[in-house]
């Protein structure tokens, strides 16, 4: 009987690969290019396991061409760009690794509003330039003490956000579709509001909010008109949440103040129409945006400790055991 064939769809750790050998065959690529369409097709016919990342689309499609598979581990929090029914359907687990990637999206978020607000990377080229000949009273920016954070989607990623703002001296409003715990609320001085009263008062709006059919656009044309002039927007949940075109538009007219993104619609495979590329106006406007290639997570040791996570739920399902960080309770298989 052959061993089981464990399928990661990107470049991993070696660390990783050593916890899986022992449990199997493992396949992943060696470079930093995923894989494509048709050759994850071709492994995962074979496959009793597969690691998917934020940039896999696992459809019904492909589930069907998997008699074998047993277990989709995603190595990330979010599993929009994963269907979840259709797994469940066919006998496959999903899980995720629900809370490692929370501190350092966050403190991604603090940087990428710091950046935006205190023009550090105008400030960064200014000085390239060679310009630069001592102080000028030039690039002023926006102080955040005292000022008022909005924060959209107060799980764990958005709580870490508001607890690490509140250090900064800023007033904290807190919106989500669930009820936030009071006492939490009550240890940073926050409250819970509406998303209108969100956008009303917030000077600096941060999204933290998965993107579901309820929150896609949630942030378009008429929410960015009910925002303070001026205000700030900072997006590290999912690219979609936000109208990206009405975004541009917001900025070249004024009304809002500056966008720092590291994620992008795009990136957003759960949808059937993707754009092709973020907005050109949008990537134009340096003076104003801010951006980074989704490094929410990206911190060596935390994406070792991610992977180590994903691992550990294929192992689980290979020795016949639920996985701990389940997402489903799939169909008996057949």
């Amino acid at each position: 009987m052959k061993r089981p064939l464990m399928v990661l769809t990107h470049r991993v750790f070696p660390e990783t690969k050593k916890a899986l050998n022992a449990h199997g065959r493992v396949w992943s690529p060696d470079g930093e290019t995923a894989i494509d369409r048709g050759r994850l097709v071709d492994l995962a016919r074979e496959a009793d396991a597969l690691m998917v990342f934020m940039p896999d689309k696992i459809d019904q499609r492909l589930l069907e061409r998997c008699p074998r598979l047993r277990i989709v581990a995603c190595a990330l929090k979010g599993y929009d760009n994963i269907d979840v029914e259709a797994c469940s359907r066919r006998g496959i687990w999903v899980s995720i690794v629900p809370d490692l990637l929370s501190a350092p999206t966050a403190d991604l978020a603090v940087g990428l509003l710091l950046a935006l607000t205190r023009k550090i990377l105008e400030g960064d080229r200014f000085v390239r330039s060679g310009r630069f000949r001592g102080w000028r009273p030039e690039l002023y920016g926006i102080g955040l003490e005292g000022k008022t954070a909005g924060i959209l989607g107060c799980g764990a990623v958005g709580k870490r956000i508001a607890t690490r703002l509140h250090g900064f001296g800023m007033k904290i409003l807190c919106c989500d579709t669930s009820p936030v715990n009071p006492q939490w609320l009550a240890g940073i001085g926050a409250c819970q509001v509406d998303f209108e009263e969100l956008l009303r008062r917030a000077d600096v709006l941060v999204l933290a909010a998965p993107l579901t059919p309820a929150s896609f656009h949630l942030v378009g044309k008429e929410a960015l008109e009910c925002m303070k002039p001026g205000a700030c927007l900072v997006n590290v949940g999912r690219g979609s949440v936000v109208d990206e075109t009405a975004v541009t538009e917001a900025l070249q007219n004024g009304r809002l103040g500056g966008y720092a993104a590291d994620v992008f619609e795009l990136e957003d495979l759960s949808r059937r129409d993707p754009p092709e590329a973020i907005p050109s106006a949008l990537l134009l406007d340096t003076a104003r945006t801010v951006f980074t290639p989704h490094l929410g997570s990206a911190v060596a040791e935390v994406r070792l400790a991610i992977e180590l996570a994903a691992a550990a739920n294929i192992i689980d399902v290979l020795q016949d055991r639920r996985p701990r960080d389940a997402i489903n309770r799939p169909q008996p298989r057949r």
